[in-house]
Protein backbone atom coordinates (compact mmCIF):
# COMPACT_ATOMS: atom_id res chain seq x y z
CA UNK A 1 0.00 0.00 0.00
CA UNK A 2 1.00 3.47 -0.67
CA UNK A 3 2.44 5.41 2.56
CA UNK A 4 1.03 8.93 2.27
CA UNK A 5 2.71 10.08 5.53
CA UNK A 6 6.27 10.12 3.37
CA UNK A 7 5.19 11.50 -0.16
CA UNK A 8 2.28 14.22 0.56
CA UNK A 9 3.69 17.70 0.60
CA UNK A 10 1.84 19.84 3.77
CA UNK A 11 -0.34 22.21 2.36
CA UNK A 12 0.32 22.01 -1.32
CA UNK A 13 -1.10 20.24 -4.49
CA UNK A 14 0.27 16.89 -4.92
CA UNK A 15 2.60 16.11 -7.38
CA UNK A 16 3.11 13.30 -10.31
CA UNK A 17 6.25 12.68 -8.57
CA UNK A 18 5.22 12.12 -4.97
CA UNK A 19 2.72 9.31 -6.94
CA UNK A 20 4.80 7.90 -8.65
CA UNK A 21 7.00 7.47 -5.10
CA UNK A 22 4.69 6.23 -3.17
CA UNK A 23 3.44 3.35 -5.60
CA UNK A 24 7.21 2.68 -6.41
CA UNK A 25 7.42 3.31 -10.02
CA UNK A 26 8.97 6.01 -12.33
CA UNK A 27 7.74 8.96 -13.56
CA UNK A 28 7.41 8.09 -16.85
CA UNK A 29 4.98 4.56 -15.39
CA UNK A 30 2.77 6.57 -13.70
CA UNK A 31 2.65 9.39 -16.27
CA UNK A 32 1.58 6.65 -18.71
CA UNK A 33 -1.23 5.34 -16.23
CA UNK A 34 -2.72 8.18 -15.34
CA UNK A 35 -1.92 10.77 -18.32
CA UNK A 36 -2.33 7.85 -21.02
CA UNK A 37 0.84 9.70 -22.07
CA UNK A 38 3.30 7.64 -24.60
CA UNK A 39 0.81 5.28 -26.15
CA UNK A 40 2.37 2.55 -23.69
CA UNK A 41 1.06 -0.84 -21.81
CA UNK A 42 1.16 -0.59 -18.25
CA UNK A 43 1.35 -3.91 -16.58
CA UNK A 44 -1.77 -4.10 -14.85
CA UNK A 45 -0.13 -5.03 -11.27
CA UNK A 46 1.80 -1.31 -11.34
CA UNK A 47 -0.85 0.66 -12.73
CA UNK A 48 -2.95 -0.82 -10.04
CA UNK A 49 -0.29 0.52 -7.71
CA UNK A 50 -0.90 3.57 -9.21
CA UNK A 51 -4.32 4.21 -9.14
CA UNK A 52 -4.35 3.45 -5.66
CA UNK A 53 -1.89 5.94 -4.91
CA UNK A 54 -3.71 8.65 -6.78
CA UNK A 55 -6.84 7.77 -4.85
CA UNK A 56 -5.07 7.90 -1.33
CA UNK A 57 -2.82 11.18 -1.98
CA UNK A 58 -5.86 12.82 -3.79
CA UNK A 59 -4.12 13.19 -6.60
CA UNK A 60 -5.64 16.08 -9.51
CA UNK A 61 -4.50 15.52 -12.92
CA UNK A 62 -3.59 19.01 -14.59
CA UNK A 63 -5.64 19.33 -17.82
CA UNK A 64 -3.06 21.11 -19.81
CA UNK A 65 -0.53 18.40 -19.39
CA UNK A 66 -3.12 15.93 -19.99
CA UNK A 67 -3.29 17.66 -23.31
CA UNK A 68 -0.07 17.56 -24.02
CA UNK A 69 0.58 14.08 -23.59
CA UNK A 70 -1.51 13.41 -26.21
CA UNK A 71 -0.22 15.87 -28.71
CA UNK A 72 3.92 15.12 -28.37
CA UNK A 73 5.68 16.49 -31.12
CA UNK A 74 8.23 14.17 -33.39
CA UNK A 75 11.55 16.36 -31.95
CA UNK A 76 13.82 14.35 -29.77
CA UNK A 77 16.24 16.81 -27.75
CA UNK A 78 19.74 15.90 -27.04
CA UNK A 79 21.86 18.14 -24.82
CA UNK A 80 25.45 18.22 -24.52
CA UNK A 81 28.48 20.06 -23.24
CA UNK A 82 30.04 20.76 -26.26
CA UNK A 83 29.00 19.30 -29.49
CA UNK A 84 32.41 20.34 -30.84
CA UNK A 85 34.05 17.72 -28.81
CA UNK A 86 34.67 14.78 -30.38
CA UNK A 87 33.10 12.86 -27.26
CA UNK A 88 30.02 14.58 -27.44
CA UNK A 89 29.50 14.19 -31.17
CA UNK A 90 29.92 10.46 -31.22
CA UNK A 91 27.43 10.22 -28.51
CA UNK A 92 25.03 12.57 -30.40
CA UNK A 93 25.88 10.75 -33.59
CA UNK A 94 25.23 6.91 -32.18
CA UNK A 95 21.50 9.06 -30.98
CA UNK A 96 20.87 10.34 -34.36
CA UNK A 97 21.29 7.19 -36.03
CA UNK A 98 18.44 5.32 -34.06
CA UNK A 99 15.80 8.40 -33.65
CA UNK A 100 16.22 8.48 -37.69
CA UNK A 101 15.47 4.96 -37.85
CA UNK A 102 11.88 5.92 -35.97
CA UNK A 103 11.63 9.27 -38.52
CA UNK A 104 12.41 11.59 -35.32
CA UNK A 105 14.09 15.04 -35.71
CA UNK A 106 16.70 15.19 -33.22
CA UNK A 107 17.66 18.70 -32.07
CA UNK A 108 21.09 18.98 -30.79
CA UNK A 109 21.90 22.37 -28.12
CA UNK A 110 25.01 22.71 -26.21
CA UNK A 111 24.68 23.80 -22.54
CA UNK A 112 28.54 24.85 -22.29
CA UNK A 113 29.01 22.51 -19.17
CA UNK A 114 26.37 25.36 -17.75
CA UNK A 115 23.58 23.63 -15.32
CA UNK A 116 21.69 26.34 -15.30
CA UNK A 117 21.23 26.36 -19.22
CA UNK A 118 20.56 22.81 -19.16
CA UNK A 119 17.80 22.90 -17.14
CA UNK A 120 16.34 25.85 -19.13
CA UNK A 121 16.91 23.78 -22.38
CA UNK A 122 14.93 21.19 -20.66
CA UNK A 123 12.31 23.52 -19.74
CA UNK A 124 12.19 24.62 -23.40
CA UNK A 125 11.88 21.27 -25.14
CA UNK A 126 9.00 20.57 -22.33
CA UNK A 127 7.30 24.06 -23.37
CA UNK A 128 7.63 22.83 -27.48
CA UNK A 129 6.24 19.43 -26.47
CA UNK A 130 9.48 17.55 -27.67
CA UNK A 131 8.99 13.37 -27.50
CA UNK A 132 11.84 13.13 -25.44
CA UNK A 133 15.49 14.55 -24.40
CA UNK A 134 18.42 12.65 -23.72
CA UNK A 135 20.90 14.41 -21.21
CA UNK A 136 23.79 13.36 -23.11
CA UNK A 137 26.68 15.40 -21.03
CA UNK A 138 28.20 14.72 -17.75
CA UNK A 139 25.77 15.62 -14.64
CA UNK A 140 27.07 18.04 -12.32
CA UNK A 141 28.13 17.37 -8.48
CA UNK A 142 24.74 18.17 -6.50
CA UNK A 143 22.89 19.66 -8.82
CA UNK A 144 20.00 17.43 -9.27
CA UNK A 145 17.31 17.52 -12.38
CA UNK A 146 14.40 16.03 -10.36
CA UNK A 147 12.25 18.66 -10.42
CA UNK A 148 13.00 19.30 -13.96
CA UNK A 149 12.58 15.98 -14.97
CA UNK A 150 9.12 15.05 -13.35
CA UNK A 151 7.79 18.25 -14.92
CA UNK A 152 8.83 16.77 -18.69
CA UNK A 153 7.43 13.55 -17.72
CA UNK A 154 4.01 15.13 -16.25
CA UNK A 155 3.28 16.56 -19.73
CA UNK A 156 4.12 13.16 -21.22
CA UNK A 157 7.39 13.10 -22.59
CA UNK A 158 10.30 10.97 -21.39
CA UNK A 159 13.58 11.95 -20.27
CA UNK A 160 16.96 9.35 -20.13
CA UNK A 161 20.47 10.01 -19.74
CA UNK A 162 24.15 8.95 -20.00
CA UNK A 163 25.67 9.13 -16.55
CA UNK A 164 23.53 9.38 -13.17
CA UNK A 165 21.42 12.50 -12.98
CA UNK A 166 19.84 11.38 -9.88
CA UNK A 167 16.76 11.96 -10.93
CA UNK A 168 14.97 8.41 -11.26
CA UNK A 169 15.29 8.11 -15.61
CA UNK A 170 16.56 5.56 -17.79
CA UNK A 171 20.06 5.85 -17.72
CA UNK A 172 23.23 4.37 -19.75
CA UNK A 173 25.75 4.23 -16.64
CA UNK A 174 29.33 4.07 -18.55
CA UNK A 175 32.03 2.81 -16.38
CA UNK A 176 33.96 6.03 -15.71
CA UNK A 177 35.29 4.84 -12.11
CA UNK A 178 36.58 1.38 -13.58
CA UNK A 179 38.14 3.20 -15.92
CA UNK A 180 40.09 5.46 -14.02
CA UNK A 181 41.12 2.15 -12.02
CA UNK A 182 42.05 0.08 -14.89
CA UNK A 183 44.76 3.24 -15.64
CA UNK A 184 45.94 3.15 -12.40
CA UNK A 185 46.50 -0.37 -12.31
CA UNK A 186 48.54 -0.65 -15.56
CA UNK A 187 50.87 2.38 -14.61
CA UNK A 188 51.49 0.94 -11.26
CA UNK A 189 52.26 -2.48 -12.71
CA UNK A 190 54.32 -1.18 -15.46
CA UNK A 191 56.42 0.46 -12.12
CA UNK A 192 55.36 3.72 -11.72
CA UNK A 193 55.05 5.03 -8.91
CA UNK A 194 55.31 8.98 -9.25
CA UNK A 195 51.99 9.81 -11.20
CA UNK A 196 50.46 13.14 -11.80
CA UNK A 197 46.89 13.74 -12.90
CA UNK A 198 46.26 16.28 -15.17
CA UNK A 199 42.09 16.66 -14.76
CA UNK A 200 39.05 18.81 -16.15
CA UNK A 201 36.35 20.51 -14.50
CA UNK A 202 35.95 19.87 -10.74
CA UNK A 203 31.84 20.11 -10.80
CA UNK A 204 31.77 17.60 -13.42
CA UNK A 205 30.46 13.66 -11.82
CA UNK A 206 32.29 12.52 -14.72
CA UNK A 207 35.59 13.75 -13.57
CA UNK A 208 34.59 12.77 -10.00
CA UNK A 209 34.31 9.01 -11.26
CA UNK A 210 37.23 8.61 -13.63
CA UNK A 211 39.63 10.24 -10.37
CA UNK A 212 37.45 8.13 -7.60
CA UNK A 213 38.32 5.30 -9.83
CA UNK A 214 42.46 6.28 -10.82
CA UNK A 215 43.06 7.24 -6.60
CA UNK A 216 41.15 3.56 -5.23
CA UNK A 217 44.98 2.46 -6.69
CA UNK A 218 47.60 5.29 -6.68
CA UNK A 219 46.57 7.50 -3.20
CA UNK A 220 46.66 11.32 -3.87
CA UNK A 221 48.19 12.12 -6.71
CA UNK A 222 49.23 15.49 -7.80
CA UNK A 223 46.93 17.07 -9.58
CA UNK A 224 45.82 19.93 -11.91
CA UNK A 225 42.44 21.19 -12.84
CA UNK A 226 42.06 22.71 -16.44
CA UNK A 227 39.37 22.48 -19.47
CA UNK A 228 38.46 19.12 -21.44
CA UNK A 229 40.87 20.69 -23.87
CA UNK A 230 43.69 20.48 -25.76
CA UNK A 231 45.42 23.47 -24.59
CA UNK A 232 43.96 22.79 -21.06
CA UNK A 233 45.96 19.53 -20.98
CA UNK A 234 48.64 21.44 -22.69
CA UNK A 235 48.90 24.31 -19.93
CA UNK A 236 48.07 21.94 -17.01
CA UNK A 237 51.01 19.17 -17.93
CA UNK A 238 53.45 22.33 -17.66
CA UNK A 239 52.15 23.76 -14.49
CA UNK A 240 52.04 19.99 -12.79
CA UNK A 241 55.69 19.47 -13.97
CA UNK A 242 57.10 22.74 -12.92
CA UNK A 243 55.21 21.48 -9.61
CA UNK A 244 56.35 18.08 -9.71
CA UNK A 245 59.81 17.60 -12.01
CA UNK A 246 60.63 14.05 -10.95
CA UNK A 247 57.50 12.68 -12.39
CA UNK A 248 57.31 9.63 -14.40
CA UNK A 249 53.41 8.97 -15.53
CA UNK A 250 50.60 11.61 -16.62
CA UNK A 251 47.14 10.35 -16.75
CA UNK A 252 44.96 12.81 -18.56
CA UNK A 253 41.46 12.09 -18.02
CA UNK A 254 40.45 12.57 -21.39
CA UNK A 255 42.25 12.39 -24.93
CA UNK A 256 42.16 15.51 -25.85
CA UNK A 257 44.06 17.13 -22.78
CA UNK A 258 46.29 13.85 -23.19
CA UNK A 259 47.26 15.09 -26.57
CA UNK A 260 47.85 18.70 -25.26
CA UNK A 261 50.19 16.89 -22.67
CA UNK A 262 52.32 14.94 -25.73
CA UNK A 263 52.57 18.61 -27.06
CA UNK A 264 53.82 20.31 -23.93
CA UNK A 265 56.26 16.72 -23.69
CA UNK A 266 57.71 17.87 -26.57
CA UNK A 267 58.12 21.17 -26.27
CA UNK A 268 60.57 20.25 -22.82
CA UNK A 269 62.34 17.71 -24.26
CA UNK A 270 60.56 15.01 -21.98
CA UNK A 271 60.89 12.08 -24.28
CA UNK A 272 57.19 9.51 -23.93
CA UNK A 273 57.24 7.07 -23.20
CA UNK A 274 61.21 6.57 -22.61
CA UNK A 275 61.55 9.66 -19.64
CA UNK A 276 57.45 9.78 -19.04
CA UNK A 277 54.33 7.86 -19.90
CA UNK A 278 51.06 9.70 -21.12
CA UNK A 279 47.62 8.02 -20.57
CA UNK A 280 44.45 9.40 -21.88
CA UNK A 281 40.47 8.23 -21.70
CA UNK A 282 37.63 7.47 -24.35
CA UNK A 283 39.30 6.39 -27.15
CA UNK A 284 38.52 9.08 -29.28
CA UNK A 285 39.90 8.39 -33.16
CA UNK A 286 42.76 11.00 -32.64
CA UNK A 287 44.26 8.61 -29.90
CA UNK A 288 45.98 6.27 -32.61
CA UNK A 289 46.74 9.53 -35.01
CA UNK A 290 48.95 10.79 -31.55
CA UNK A 291 52.82 10.15 -32.13
CA UNK A 292 53.10 8.29 -29.94
CA UNK A 293 49.63 6.33 -30.24
CA UNK A 294 48.05 6.80 -26.95
CA UNK A 295 47.44 4.29 -24.43
CA UNK A 296 43.53 4.94 -22.92
CA UNK A 297 39.97 4.07 -21.79
CA UNK A 298 38.03 2.63 -24.50
CA UNK A 299 34.05 3.88 -24.70
CA UNK A 300 31.94 2.77 -26.89
CA UNK A 301 30.58 6.11 -27.49
CA UNK A 302 28.21 5.57 -30.33
CA UNK A 303 26.75 2.82 -28.95
CA UNK A 304 26.32 4.40 -25.73
CA UNK A 305 24.25 7.16 -27.69
CA UNK A 306 22.71 4.83 -29.50
CA UNK A 307 21.50 2.50 -26.26
CA UNK A 308 19.89 5.42 -24.61
CA UNK A 309 18.05 6.84 -27.38
CA UNK A 310 16.51 3.28 -27.54
CA UNK A 311 15.70 2.94 -24.08
CA UNK A 312 13.93 6.74 -24.80
CA UNK A 313 11.89 5.02 -27.56
CA UNK A 314 10.91 1.90 -26.63
CA UNK A 315 7.87 0.50 -24.58
CA UNK A 316 9.34 -0.77 -21.11
CA UNK A 317 8.86 1.36 -18.01
CA UNK A 318 11.49 3.98 -17.09
CA UNK A 319 14.12 3.71 -14.20
CA UNK A 320 16.29 1.10 -15.81
CA UNK A 321 20.41 1.21 -15.08
CA UNK A 322 22.08 0.44 -18.45
CA UNK A 323 26.06 -0.19 -17.54
CA UNK A 324 28.43 0.76 -20.56
CA UNK A 325 31.45 -1.35 -20.06
CA UNK A 326 35.22 0.08 -20.22
CA UNK A 327 38.32 -1.56 -21.55
CA UNK A 328 41.82 -0.73 -21.13
CA UNK A 329 43.69 -0.06 -24.60
CA UNK A 330 47.50 -0.08 -24.44
CA UNK A 331 49.69 1.59 -26.93
CA UNK A 332 52.58 3.24 -27.51
CA UNK A 333 52.38 6.24 -25.13
CA UNK A 334 53.01 4.06 -21.95
CA UNK A 335 56.14 2.13 -20.96
CA UNK A 336 58.22 1.06 -17.94
CA UNK A 337 59.07 3.67 -15.34
CA UNK A 338 62.24 5.53 -15.83
CA UNK A 339 64.91 6.54 -13.38
CA UNK A 340 65.74 9.53 -15.91
CA UNK A 341 64.94 13.06 -14.85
Amino acid sequence: MPRTSSTRAPGGAVTLQQVATAAGVSLATASRVLHGSGGRRVAEALAERVTTAAAELRYVAHAPAQSLARSRSTVVGVLVHDIADPYFAAIAAGAMDVAREHDLMVLVANTFRDPGLERDYLARLRAQRARAVLLAGSAFVGEPFAEEVAAFAESGGRVAAIGAHGAGIDTVEPDQYGGGRLIAEHLVGLGHREIGVITGPAGLATVAQRLAGFTSVVAEPPLVHADFTREGGRTATRELLTRHPRLTAIFALNDLMAAGALAALRELGRPVPEQISVAGFDDLPVATDLTPALTTVRLQLADIGARAMRLLLDDEPGGRLVPAPAELVVRDSTGRASTVH
